[in-house]
């Protein structure tokens, strides 16, 4: 399965509820932090719905 490096960007201070638990629920703790996790239709839907907050890499 494909593994995808996530990277938060900008801030999840003033966005809606619903977007601070997806960023939780990454693994994201903090700005600059990244995680690597498979790239499941859940986990692709979760980044596609804060896709402004983060930056998406394909790990190899």
């Amino acid at each position: 399965m494909r593994k995808l490096k996530v990277t938060q960007v900008k801030s999840g201070i003033d966005r809606k509820a619903d977007q601070k638990r997806t960023l939780i629920a990454l693994g994201i703790k903090k700005m600059q932090h990244s995680v690597e996790v498979e790239a499941t239709p859940q986990i692709e839907g979760m980044i596609r719905k804060i896709s402004h907050l983060l930056t998406v890499e394909e790990i190899n």
